[in-house]
C-alpha cells in the first residue's frame, strides 16, 4: 500500500510541475526557434534589452515594421534587440511561410532585426514563451489583443513593460521606456 501512496504522491508532484505556470526567472530558459529553424532562447540575449513583438504582414499595424527597424538601427549598438515573432492568430493576417515573411520584411521594410519562427501567441497552440509572457503569473497577464503587441525585457531578463498594438514605435512613452531600460 505504501508503494501505491508513494507512486500517487510522485504523480501528483509531477502533474503539479507540469501545470504550474513558468516564473519570470525561467523566461530565459524557454526554447523557441529562429526563422531558419535553429533552437534558441532568451539566454542568447543575456545583457541585452529585448523587445518581443508579434508581427504580421497584412495588418493595419504592419507599417510599424519601419519604426521598429529605425529603433533597431538607432539603438542596437546600445544593446537593444528586437525579436519579431510572426503569428497568424488575428484575422489570418500572416498566412505566409517563414521564407515569404522574411522576403516581405526585407523587400518592403528592409528589416534587419531577428525574425523568429511563426508561432501562436494565444489559444490552445500558444507558444510557451507567450504563455509565460501573458499567463496568470506574468507581470502583465492577459492575452495579446492583436498583431504588434510588445513586451520589453530588461538586461536582467525581467519583463518591465507591455505595450498594446496601437502603441507605435515613434510614441514618446514607448521610446522613453526603451531608453530607460538601455540606461540601466
Amino acid at each position: 500500500m505504501k508503494d501505491v501512496q508513494k507512486l500517487t504522491l510522485a504523480f501528483i508532484a509531477l502533474l503539479t510541475l507540469m501545470t504550474t505556470p513558468l516564473k519570470a526567472d525561467s523566461l530565459a530558459e524557454i526554447p523557441f526557434k529562429t526563422m531558419d529553424g535553429k533552437e534558441t532562447s532568451l539566454k542568447a540575449y543575456v545583457g541585452k534589452v529585448v523587445l518581443i513583438v508579434n508581427v504580421a504582414s497584412r495588418c493595419g499595424h504592419t507599417k510599424q515594421y519601419a519604426g521598429l527597424e529605425t529603433l533597431y538601427k538607432d539603438l542596437s549598438n546600445q544593446g537593444l534587440v528586437i525579436l519579431g515573432f510572426p503569428c497568424n492568430d488575428f484575422g489570418g493576417q500572416e498566412p505566409g511561410t517563414n521564407e515569404e515573411i522574411a522576403q516581405f520584411c526585407s523587400a518592403t521594410y528592409n528589416v534587419t532585426f531577428p525574425l523568429m519562427d511563426k508561432i501562436h501567441v494565444k489559444g490552445p497552440e500558444q507558444a510557451p514563451l507567450y504563455a509565460a509572457l501573458t499567463g496568470p503569473e506574468a507581470k502583465f497577464p492577459g492575452d495579446v489583443k492583436w498583431n504588434f503587441g510588445k513586451f520589453l525585457i530588461n538586461r536582467q531578463g525581467q519583463v518591465i513593460a507591455r505595450f498594446e498594438p496601437g502603441v507605435k514605435p515613434e510614441d514618446p512613452e514607448f521610446q522613453d521606456a526603451i531608453k530607460a531600460a538601455l540606461a540601466n
